[in-house]
């Protein structure tokens, strides 16, 4: 399953945008007059916004740093975007043949990851998903209710099976007319090349966060640790549930999927923007948000969407079985319950309070 989360348009993608938010207007900041100032960059972005705070003990060249990073971001929009019709991955939906064709290596190892997560989810997450959304509506933000014999017409066009792997750097579509749609993992991959962006300049201090979706690396002058804020995960709400004490000697990604924020009302009836790939219809569980915290940004990504796709049952086993480290909320009537999956119970690098 995919959410057409993140992405290049504001309507788009993790559905989940802005899930995590930093606690305060950015980050509670601990400073001291002889410390080390915070750096802080913000601006728009893949259709949301983004925030970095960072901080190095020998001089850097700040106005570089910004320069770069805008220049990454401008790099992976021409990569990911199913917005932009010249893109690597709208340059591939639009061929439609079963010819070998190049897209590069990053395309393929998020390939690479996401078949993994396909497969422990039993096909539930998948990046060929695309002509479903397409299908309820959710790419122009206008639900279309499709009936039966349509979504299962669709459905024949959906199946990561279907999407052969040649090499490092060449995909082929076992049927000409599949799309695929990277926005359920984009961000989480954004997240990382910007953290490398960082570390390319000499900073190994800082917060990476692209619409809620974050990394961090080391600490906060006065070895602070960073903080962050889990939103609670009601559409009435913009509050904040649980803080993260992230850790200081290694780095660590959080990335959230939720229900609760993008969603259709229509007589009576809730349409969630989470299709589960299986089905070709939105998940109507209980399960309303899963955040995962794993080191790899683009792995953490997928997980949660998958898991969230699952819900509560079949993605606590999933994450068990995968050792994923994961936090579940469900909402029972008007009662948040929150459960963890092994990995997190036992995470001792980080603390949630």
């Amino acid at each position: 399953m995919m959410i057409n989360k993140r992405q290049t348009n504001p309507n788009t993608i993790k559905s989940t945008s802005n899930l995590i938010r930093i606690y305060g207007l950015f980050l509670v900041m601990l400073t001291g007059c002889s410390e080390p100032t915070i750096q802080k960059l913000e601006g728009p972005a893949q259709g949301t916004t983004y925030h970095i705070s960072y901080w190095a003990e020998a001089p850097v060249d700040d106005k570089a740093i910004k320069a770069d990073i805008e220049n990454e971001f401008a790099a992976i929009d021409k990569l990911l975007s199913n917005y932009r019709p010249d893109s690597t991955i709208e340059t591939f939906n639009s061929v439609e043949n079963t010819d070998s064709q190049e897209v590069g290596g990053e395309i393929v190892s998020l390939v690479k990851i996401a078949r993994v997560v396909n497969q422990a989810s039993q096909g539930c997450y998948d990046l060929t998903i695309k002509p479903l959304f397409d299908l309820w509506g959710f790419k122009g933000d206008a639900l279309t209710i499709p009936n039966d014999s349509t979504i299962l017409a669709t459905l024949k066009q959906i199946g990561m099976e279907k999407l052969e792997i040649v090499d490092d750097t060449h995909l082929r579509k076992k049927q000409a007319d599949l799309k695929v749609d990277l926005s359920s993992i984009a961000q989480g991959y954004s997240v990382e090349r910007i953290s490398k962006v960082l570390a390319q300049k000499g900073v190994t201090n800082y917060l990476v966060e692209i619409g809620g979706e974050l990394k961090t690396n080391g600490y906060k002058p006065g070895l602070q640790p960073w903080r962050i804020a889990v939103e609670r995960p009601l559409p009435e709400e913009r509050t904040m549930h649980k803080v993260v004490t992230m850790p200081k000697d290694s780095p660590i990604a959080v990335m959230t999927s939720g229900t609760y924020r993008h969603y259709f009302d229509d007589h009576g009836q809730r349409y969630s923007h989470i299709l589960d790939a299986r089905s070709g219809r939105p998940v109507s569980h209980n399960l309303v948000s899963v955040t995962v915290l794993i080191g790899d940004p683009a792995v953490a990504d997928a997980w949660s969407t998958a898991l969230l796709c699952l819900g509560q049952k079949d993605g606590m086993q999933a994450a068990n079985t995968a050792k994923i480290p994961a936090l579940f909320i469900e909402l029972q009537g008007s009662e948040l319950t929150e459960s963890q999956s092994d990995a997190l119970s036992t995470l001792n690098t980080l603390t949630i309070h």
